[in-house]
């Protein structure tokens, strides 16, 4: 019989502990794929945030570490000065990128290190209990915007990838998301422009994928698919921002 899918060489067999609907799977998946068709998997070496995501260890079959909250792009750094025949990667979530990571991915970027960062946007904190995230949408309801984001209390939302596209040590900065096949498609191909932008070691890369969090967003699968192409698209437009 002729095998037409299977699990990636660089994810384990561990199920996965994702909440029913959210995309953190197929971003998993995505990485997975590329690091196996650009046979990236014994150079790879993975740093994992603190958040929904803080058990990548137990899916990439590859090298791993765990970083403190936002601290990914430093160790990535470390990493990446000393052994700089390797791919280094972070996957991170909007609150540990945006918020507490700010300074280490402003930084990194501005550097011009060497590193990609898989960046999931799903514009709330996830583990912690659905708060407010530097992406929440203004209006958007959370558990600590009742009443929904307002510019006057909370300010805008941030826009990572237009941000750090500015950096000229940026070197290929894109948004992609994983609403329907087509944008996944989408984003499998920028991950893989990513990787190759290190390994040709032009600098620093980010993909920022837009995600949904259907339990914090008390929404259905099905519906936060829909919420996040009427409402994330719009104000975080999907394109290539840096291309080196």
């Amino acid at each position: 019989m002729k095998v037409v899918a299977q699990r990636p060489e660089s994810l384990t067999d561990a199920p996965f502990h994702y909440c029913p609907g959210c995309t953190h799977g197929i971003i998993h998946r995505l990485v997975a794929e590329c690091l196996d068709e650009l046979n990236l998997r014994e150079q790879a070496i993975g740093i994992c945030p603190v958040g929904c995501a803080v058990l990548a260890y137990d899916y990439f079959n590859c090298d791993m570490l765990e970083a403190a909250h936002g601290r990914a792009p430093a160790i990535a750094t470390g990493i990446k000065r000393l052994l700089p025949d390797r791919l280094v990667f972070t996957y991170q979530g909007d609150g540990d990128l945006a918020s507490i990571g700010m300074g280490e991915i402003v930084h990194a970027s501005g550097r011009g290190e060497n590193i990609t960062v898989i960046f999931v946007n799903n514009a709330i904190y996830g583990m912690t209990g659905g708060q407010m995230a530097p992406t929440t949408l203004l209006g958007q309801v959370t558990t600590t915007s009742p009443y929904g984001r307002t510019a006057e209390q909370a300010g805008y939302p941030l826009k990572m990838a237009e941000l750090l596209a500015q950096n000229q040590g940026a070197a290929y900065i894109c948004r992609t998301a994983v609403n329907n096949p087509a944008n996944v498609m989408r984003t499998k191909k920028a991950i893989k422009k990513a990787f190759q932008t290190q390994m040709q070691a032009k600098g620093f890369s980010m993909v920022e994928i837009l995600s949904t969090c259907p339990t914090n967003w008390g929404l259905s699968p099905l519906e936060a698919l829909e919420w996040l192409e009427k409402n994330m698209i719009p104000y975080y437009p999907l394109g290539e921002f840096k291309v080196s």
